[in-house]
């Protein structure tokens, strides 16, 4: 079954996958070759093992890519205290896990605080969540993001039985961007894509080919062939 949608097909390629000593000669290629969005993945070492880019990183290459839509991808324990320093670093859209440590008012606070600042916003869900949790949300939010690997590490293997997920989202909120991230590659984008998916988050697949321009095309053909009918 295909769920076809009329959104337009994002890249989205993730940063945490880059020549870390050289992010923006990096993000900037990756601009000139098509992609849509930067993605960013903020981890704190505490809702996941690893440690990547806080504020200080994401206000550097703002600095540098003054258009660029930076997608911020928050692995972080307690969400609330990110938006403030990510919205001044110059973000340009948070998506929280529901998992994480909620601020008093809960997630609609957190979905607040972040509009307020001018920032989009987003939800997202581990493998093992229900993405029913997000439904009572979906109405003040720009994005779901769902998680086809643990979240954490890169170059993890695509999880294709997240896939009802996206199909469950996708026939529920027609207008809704659904992002995929975890294992996306010229390979696997059609079971996302099919599914319903718009947004699709890369890393390995990109910056570990010889060919990066050729991955960015052949992940936005999949969306505009299976999504939107192009």
């Amino acid at each position: 079954m295909t769920n076809h949608h009329d959104l337009p097909a994002i890249i989205a390629p993730s940063l945490l996958s880059c020549d870390l000593a050289n992010i923006d000669r990096d993000a900037a290629q990756m601009l000139k070759m098509g992609a849509d969005w930067l993605h960013m993945d903020i981890m704190d070492g505490h809702f996941v093992p690893n440690l990547s880019f806080g504020p200080p990183v994401i206000a550097s290459l703002r600095k540098a890519q003054k258009e660029a839509f930076l997608d911020c991808h928050l692995m972080v324990s307690e969400p609330m205290k990110w938006v403030g320093p990510l919205a001044k670093a110059g973000a340009s859209s948070l998506t929280f896990h529901v998992e994480s440590d909620m601020p008093e008012g809960g997630l609609k606070s957190l979905i607040a605080a972040t509009k307020e600042k001018g920032m989009k916003v987003g939800l997202t869900v581990k493998p093992k969540t229900p993405v029913e949790q997000i439904f009572e949300y979906a109405d003040d939010i720009d994005l779901v993001l769902i998680m086809t690997v643990e979240p954490g590490f890169s170059g993890q293997k695509f999880m294709a039985d997240m896939m009802p997920k996206v199909e469950l989202l996708r026939q529920k909120y027609p207008k809704l961007d659904i992002q995929v991230d975890g294992g996306l590659s010229p390979s696997t984008v059609d079971e996302a894509t099919k599914a319903g998916a718009n947004v699709i988050v890369a890393a390995s697949a990109i910056f570990g080919s010889e060919d990066r321009a050729g991955v960015i095309k052949t992940l936005r053909q999949s969306v505009e062939k299976h999504g939107n009918g192009k």
